[in-house]
């Protein structure tokens, strides 16, 4: 039996008491059923999160008039928040550069069902990918880029990214940085992943550098884009146990394994509208 469409609140605002039930309240009096609520407080900033999701089955508002009524209760409690609809087919943007093991482990999660997401395209600084991408049935951009170029080809592909409607644009290995011009646009809607061997190995080939040094542990992190190079709030991390019984090609293939599953995990909590993001850091909701 397919889940009813639900609508979903993420929210922040300074800490105060009744907010909680005024969420609640405005939900029962419109005849909603609440499926989850999940709250936070962080008491150092003394900010209120709150994610809750309602059944629209029987919902007394219509969906297109949920933020205009909702907006009266957000300006009591100064409340910063996004409405999103389970209904609402999200699009995604895939960059990439010449790795395919996160693109593949993407492409075949919604090839299956896994996920609930559009993928119009994908965007590559090379054409290796180019194959995998169409035998998907997605259409592949190819924009090479240069020290000269480069604005330039953002420019253009922001263009297509904008004519699309894209939501989120995931960074599966896409080995350029990003300039503000950008990222700008699209605010916790750019998600990448890398090693976590940063700073200690930057560089072309950090396992390589962190076999040289005897690493015990490898990692990978998934983080939002911003201007700062590798400084965005963190999403998602993981760690795997190495050893001396490890050569390079088993660091490489472990650390593969490791950046597309981290991926994947911050991908599914953003498509779930599970993240709130504040001060650089980010509260996943379970």
């Amino acid at each position: 039996m397919p889940s009813p469409q639900s609508a979903t609140l993420l929210i922040s605002c300074p800490d105060q008491r009744g907010i909680v039930a005024a969420i609640t309240r405005f939900i029962y009096e419109n005849n909603g059923n609440i499926i989850h609520l999940d709250q936070h407080v962080d008491f150092q900033e003394d900010i209120f999160f709150s994610r809750v999701e309602w059944d629209l089955t029987n919902f007394s508002i219509p969906a297109n008039k949920i933020v205009q009524e909702f907006n009266n209760l957000a300006r009591t409690f100064d409340m910063r928040w996004e409405l999103h609809f389970s209904d609402r087919l999200p699009k995604m943007a895939i960059f990439v550069s010449k790795l395919t093991h996160c693109l593949s482990d993407i492409l075949s999660r919604v090839q299956s069902g896994e996920w609930n997401v559009e993928i119009p395209m994908v965007i590559s600084n090379h054409t290796d990918v180019q194959a995998l991408v169409e035998h998907f049935g997605i259409l592949f951009y190819h924009f090479p880029i240069n020290k000269e170029n480069k604005l330039e080809q953002e420019k253009k592909q922001i263009e297509i990214l904008e004519k699309e409607k894209i939501d989120v644009v995931v960074l599966a290995r896409y080995m350029q940085i990003l300039t503000p011009l950008f990222v700008e646009p699209f605010k916790n809607r750019i998600i990448n992943i890398h090693h976590s061997f940063l700073p200690a190995f930057a560089g072309a080939k950090p396992y390589h550098s962190a076999y040289s040094r005897g690493v015990k542990i490898i990692g990978a992190t998934s983080h939002y884009v911003t201007a700062d190079l590798d400084a965005g709030p963190i999403i998602e991390q993981d760690i795997i146990r190495v050893s001396h019984k490890d050569n390079v090609e088993n660091l490489v293939r472990k650390g593969k394994d490791l950046e597309k599953i981290v991926l994947s995990r911050a991908i599914w909590y953003h498509l779930q509208n599970k993240i709130l993001v504040y001060n650089n850091k980010t509260v996943i909701f379970d």
